[in-house]
């Protein structure tokens, strides 16, 4: 049935771009960001406050 044809690309489009936003979530939850941490100690012990 031709009039079908629009329903089953819709559908198969649905379900690409599911995959694709599924795999890219996957992937960028995935990564291990490594978080680094500021210290301030050597800036607060160089203040020299003369007072």
């Amino acid at each position: 049935m031709p009039q079908m044809a629009p329903l089953s690309w819709l559908s198969l489009m649905i379900m690409f771009i599911m995959m694709i936003i599924v795999i890219n979530s996957m992937t960028y939850f995935n990564k291990n960001y490594k978080i680094e941490e500021k210290t301030n100690n050597k800036k607060m012990n160089q203040i020299n406050w003369k007072w």
